[in-house]
């Protein structure tokens, strides 16, 4: 008796391809390749029940969806489903790669603190101006800086331990309370008092616009925020008054909107660091997101709720 297998559909750019052999080490699995540029699906295609979205540009090929009659879950490779989870059909089980991004964010969150805080972008201003500018600046130490920490999932977790190497004391908010860890309820009481704020918080009801202008007005004078979030979680345009003041600075891989229109101001604001939503964008990460995302599929195909499923099966 043959045993229909699974057919898992899987991205053919050169960042996917790694993919394939790793979902092929799943039992009765069967993958099918596709184009996340193309209009349409082949027949064969069109026979997948589970559908992986490219690792660059994921949403792209969203629209992809309404050719699989046969589809049970999406399995994508960003850390949020928030760009996904209302496009879903319902019933079909949603799932991210929470946990792949850790490593690579965390240290961009640590690098983002440093350059801010040792004024790395004043230096490289100078520098363009052929200055030697001893003296005519003030750096920062980041040893025995507080540092809030919005969201303590496994990309906040991360940075916490990176932040303790540098001597620096972090305190974490969840959107629940656990031990050792703040509840969303009691974060207006913590803002002030720290010097750094980092959100790490996915998008949803309860984040967005988290980062108001109340937010900021809390913020100690000079701190510094850093989002490695979602850029919706902060008011920009509330960001671009305080920084107008120099009152804080920001470093952000995140923005909203984005991608940063050209004649936006806030790339006037001197006080700004700014990344094009590539905190994650180092060699192989597309293989931990990968790695994640056959973990994921492995629970799904033998009858469980994969641990990052945004969207469970009715």
């Amino acid at each position: 008796m043959t045993i229909e297998k699974t057919i898992v559909l899987i991205s053919t750019e050169v960042d996917d391809m790694v993919a394939h052999g790793m979902f092929r080490q799943l039992d009765d699995v069967e993958v099918v390749g596709y184009d996340p540029a193309a209009r349409r699906l082949d027949n064969m295609q069109r026979r997948a029940s589970i559908f992986v979205p490219p690792y660059r540009g994921t949403n792209r090929p969203m629209a992809l969806m309404e050719q699989l009659p046969n589809l049970a879950m999406v399995q994508i490779t960003a850390a949020g489903t928030d760009e996904w989870v209302n496009a879903v059909p319902d019933g079909v089980v949603l799932a991210g790669a929470r946990g792949a991004h850790a490593g690579p964010v965390s240290e961009w969150v640590l690098s983002a603190i440093l350059a801010q805080l040792r004024q790395w972008p004043t230096l490289v201003r100078y520098q363009d101006k052929n200055t030697w500018a001893h003296r005519k600046f003030d750096a920062d130490t980041l040893r025995g800086k507080r540092v809030l920490i919005v969201g303590a999932g496994s990309i906040g977790m991360a940075t916490a331990r990176l932040l303790d190497a540098f001597g620096a004391n972090s305190t974490l908010v969840a959107s629940v309370a656990r031990d050792g860890i703040h509840g969303a309820v009691e974060l207006p009481a913590l803002v002030s008092g720290h010097q750094i704020v980092v959100i790490t918080a996915p998008l949803n009801d309860a984040t967005l616009n988290l980062v108001d202008k109340d937010f900021l007005a809390a913020m100690d004078d000079g701190a510094l925020l850093v989002n490695a979030g979602r850029g919706k979680i902060v008011d920009t345009d509330a960001l671009v008054e305080e920084l107008r003041s120099e009152r804080l600075r920001a470093a952000l891989d995140v923005t909203e909107p984005e991608p940063l229109p050209e004649d936006h101001p806030i790339w006037k604001c001197t006080g700004v660091i700014i990344s094009p939503h590539s905190a994650r964008t180092v060699p192989g990460t597309n293989a931990l997101c990968y790695a994640v995302a056959v973990d994921q599929v492995r629970t799904f195909l033998a009858g469980g709720v994969p641990s990052n499923a945004a969207v469970r099966p009715c």
